[in-house]
This record gives structure tokens, sequence and C-alpha cells, in this order.
């Protein structure tokens, strides 16, 4: 299935059906009255976050949603029936834009989150309610409300609790692959990864899922390579991994790119819980891999740990690091603290 982060719908909800100039004529009645019914609702429109979607694909061949209009009233008192309400299924995580493209309507981040995106129009009154004393044979009725007419973007941030950051070539998809059972693309060149993948990572009966998106490169932020266009896929994650390749001539150098890109995106994103790890040691010898590692962790500032995530050195350990962090950030996001029950994805 391709993946599909962004795209544009045009959505309509139904006008109301009008309502009806009618008169109850019958054998044996004298005066039988004015007796138009009034006109159906028009449909809404609606988006609702459901399961076992992670992508927007379906929107790219079908970019208009028209919901049903409501028919027109009858004789005898009769309704007009109400349209059809339609429905945009979309993945959790969902962001929905104004045609701006800035400003954010809804963000349905659960499933089951659910939002009136466009109102049907009210239906017309029919001439029935339109009797009074001094016009008993009212010969009007009013017409059904138009529909909404709106335009507006859909913007899928994943949802995933690692998000894995790094240089083009620096390991991302070698490690998930390793841990767990995605297969994202492979290769010895950069830009192997055009699209973000998913993987659900276990460790000691723990699973949390994993988001590997497209590497980075300076100048991100201002569209070269792939752009920082995905790196909405990772905000919403509890912690970020960031892999420096060990085998570079200056790593120091590569974690700092990664940083300056961050801080050019915004958001809260440069001051998420983050890991760094230094990868690909399985190439160097001990006394490199502690130059490099030292080398990172002069420019971190903090902790740096080291894998291989081909041979599996160092990858358990990096991986309860990672959910100890999640763990903590999940129970910080409970109202209550979650200090009695551990979190469990």
């Amino acid at each position: 299935m391709k993946f599909l982060d962004l795209c544009k719908v045009y959505i309509r909800s139904g006008s109301g059906g009008g309502g009806a100039v009618s008169f109850r004529r019958e054998k044996y009645i004298e005066y039988g009255g004015p007796d138009g019914g009034d006109g159906g609702k028009g449909g809404s429109v609606w988006a609702e976050a459901v399961e076992g979607l992670n992508t927007l694909i379906d929107f790219r061949y079908q970019q208009h949603w028209f919901a049903d209009n409501g028919r027109p009233g009858m004789g005898q008192n009769r309704t007009g029936p109400s349209g059809d309400d339609i429905v945009l299924k979309v993945p959790a995580g969902t962001e929905i834009l104004d045609e701006d493209e800035e400003t954010v309507i809804a963000d349905l981040v659960n499933v089951g989150d659910r939002v009136l995106l466009a109102r049907g129009g009210n239906g017309g009154f029919g001439n029935l309610h339109f009797k009074t004393s001094t016009n008993q044979a009212p010969r009007h009725a009013n017409p059904g409300q138009p529909g909404v007419d709106r335009t507006l973007w859909l913007r899928l941030k994943l949802i995933a609790d690692v998000g894995l950051l790094g240089l083009p070539n620096a390991g991302k998809s070698t490690f998930l692959a390793a841990t767990s059972n995605a297969r994202p693309k492979i290769a010895d060149y950069p830009f192997t990864t055009l699209h973000p993948n998913l993987g659900v990572v276990g460790i000691d009966n723990t699973e949390f899922v994993v988001a590997d998106i497209p590497g980075l490169i300076e100048g991100a932020h201002e569209g070269r390579g792939i752009g920082d266009r995905f790196l909405g896929h990772v905000e919403r994650c509890a912690v970020l991994l960031h892999l420096v390749d060990g085998t570079v001539d200056d790593p120091a150098a590569d974690y700092r790119t990664i940083i300056t890109e961050l801080e050019a995106y915004g958001g809260d994103l440069a001051t998420k819980p983050r890991i760094t790890v230094l990868n690909k040691i399985d190439a160097l010898d001990d006394e490199l891999t502690e130059m490099q590692r030292a080398e990172v962790a002069e420019a971190s500032g903090g902790e740096v740990m080291v894998m291989s995530g081909v041979s599996g050195q160092g990858v358990p350990e990096v991986l309860r690091a990672l959910r100890r962090v999640i763990d903590t950030e999940r129970r910080a996001e409970r109202p209550d603290g979650g200090e009695d029950t551990p979190w469990h994805p």
C-alpha cells in the first residue's frame, strides 16, 4: 500500500428539502385546509478516526465527498426523508486543516474521535406552518437551507512511541528490521527510505511502536533532500532515538546537523526526550568505538549508548532504555500520574 500523509478533500453537506404547498381535499370534508409537510434535513459530513489505517491513500482516489440532500415535503403533512450523512474514515493521528493549510480544525488523535465538518441544511417549512386565524389557506412554503461547501486538508502524523532520527545511512531501517517484523528497504546508498515505516518492537514482555522516517541532511528545513516534511510523524512520540553512524570521520558533526534541523523545524522536537546511540560498532574496534562515542558525548553533553543493528550488540540495552523513557512519559500524561499501574501499550 502506498503511503500518503497529506491530501486535499472537497466536502459538501446536503441541502435541506423544500417545504410543500398542499391542501387537504377529501370528499366529505368541507374545509380541508393546508397540509404541506416540511422538507427533510440534508446529510452532514463527519470525520472519524478508525482502526486499521495508517495512510491517507484512499483520499488520493476520491477527493470529493458530498452528503445527500434532504427530500421535499409532501401533502398530508408528510415530512420529506432526511439525507444520509457521510463519514470520512481516517487514521488515528490525522489533523484536519482549513484551506489555508495552517488553521487546525480538529486533531483526531485516538481511535473513535469524531468531528462534524459540515452540517446539513435544515428542511423548509411546509405551508401548514403558516396557517393563522387570518390566513387559513397560505400558499407559500420555505425552501430548504443550502448545504455547506468546504475545501480541507488532511495531514497524518503517525502515532508511535519511538521516533528514529539520523542522517541517511545511519542504520535506522536496519535497526527497525532487526527489532521488529517491519521490512523497510535497506541498501548502501542514501535515501533508501522514502516514506515513514512503522514497526512493533518487543522487549521484556512489553511492546511499543517505532517510527522510521527518511533521513535528514543539512538544510532539510529549507527543502534540501527530502526536506523535513516527515518530521511531523515523530512529533507525537514519547521519545526520539537519534542514531549516529560510528564509521564516519566526524560523528559529532553528524550529531550537530540533526540537532540543528530539529531546532529549525520548531515545536518541541528539540526538547523532546532523546536517546543518542552510536551505531555500527561492529565495524569498529573497542578503542575507536570509545573515541567516537566520546566525541558524540561531548557534542551532546549527555550519555551516548553504543550498539550494532546488524550484529545485535547493545540492542537490548537500547530497547530497555527506550521502554523506561516511554513508561515515564506515558505515566506523566495520565491524569492520576500512573504511579500504581505501569503503562503497557
